[in-house]
Protein backbone atom coordinates (compact mmCIF):
# COMPACT_ATOMS: atom_id res chain seq x y z
CA UNK A 1 0.00 0.00 0.00
CA UNK A 2 1.34 3.33 -0.67
CA UNK A 3 1.91 6.21 1.54
CA UNK A 4 -0.30 8.24 -0.73
CA UNK A 5 -3.22 5.75 -0.26
CA UNK A 6 -2.70 5.23 3.46
CA UNK A 7 -2.86 8.73 3.88
CA UNK A 8 -6.48 8.78 2.50
CA UNK A 9 -7.77 6.50 4.44
CA UNK A 10 -6.28 7.74 7.49
CA UNK A 11 -8.05 10.66 6.72
CA UNK A 12 -11.16 9.36 5.67
CA UNK A 13 -11.14 7.60 8.86
CA UNK A 14 -10.54 10.84 10.59
CA UNK A 15 -13.56 12.52 9.06
CA UNK A 16 -15.97 9.79 9.72
CA UNK A 17 -14.99 9.46 13.45
CA UNK A 18 -16.22 13.01 13.11
CA UNK A 19 -19.41 12.73 11.72
CA UNK A 20 -20.14 10.11 13.95
CA UNK A 21 -19.19 11.75 17.37
CA UNK A 22 -21.36 14.84 15.74
CA UNK A 23 -23.89 12.30 15.21
CA UNK A 24 -24.15 10.71 18.71
CA UNK A 25 -24.34 14.42 20.01
CA UNK A 26 -27.43 15.45 18.17
CA UNK A 27 -29.39 11.71 19.20
CA UNK A 28 -28.42 12.36 22.64
CA UNK A 29 -29.75 15.80 22.56
CA UNK A 30 -32.96 14.30 21.06
CA UNK A 31 -33.42 11.67 23.37
CA UNK A 32 -33.31 14.26 26.52
CA UNK A 33 -35.89 16.75 24.39
CA UNK A 34 -38.19 13.83 23.69
CA UNK A 35 -38.27 12.57 27.05
CA UNK A 36 -38.58 15.98 28.65
CA UNK A 37 -41.68 16.64 26.11
CA UNK A 38 -43.37 12.92 26.63
CA UNK A 39 -43.20 14.00 30.61
CA UNK A 40 -44.92 17.29 29.69
CA UNK A 41 -47.45 15.39 27.58
CA UNK A 42 -48.70 13.53 29.98
CA UNK A 43 -48.82 16.50 32.61
CA UNK A 44 -51.29 18.01 30.05
CA UNK A 45 -53.16 14.67 29.92
CA UNK A 46 -53.54 14.52 33.34
CA UNK A 47 -54.82 18.44 33.57
CA UNK A 48 -57.40 17.68 30.72
CA UNK A 49 -58.67 14.79 32.38
CA UNK A 50 -59.23 16.59 35.91
CA UNK A 51 -60.71 19.25 33.91
CA UNK A 52 -63.06 17.32 32.08
CA UNK A 53 -64.04 15.12 35.21
CA UNK A 54 -64.87 18.61 37.37
CA UNK A 55 -66.67 20.24 34.29
CA UNK A 56 -69.33 17.29 33.52
CA UNK A 57 -71.43 15.21 35.42
CA UNK A 58 -68.39 13.17 36.72
CA UNK A 59 -67.81 10.80 33.23
CA UNK A 60 -64.75 11.49 31.50
CA UNK A 61 -65.69 13.56 28.15
CA UNK A 62 -64.73 10.46 25.81
CA UNK A 63 -66.81 8.16 27.95
CA UNK A 64 -70.09 10.77 27.16
CA UNK A 65 -72.74 9.79 24.73
CA UNK A 66 -72.78 12.99 21.99
CA UNK A 67 -75.60 15.31 23.10
CA UNK A 68 -77.65 14.27 19.81
CA UNK A 69 -78.35 11.07 21.16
Amino acid sequence: MTSDRLDKLEEHLSHQTSVIDELNAVVTAQAGQIDRLQSRVALLMKRAAEQETDSMSGAPMNDQKPPHW
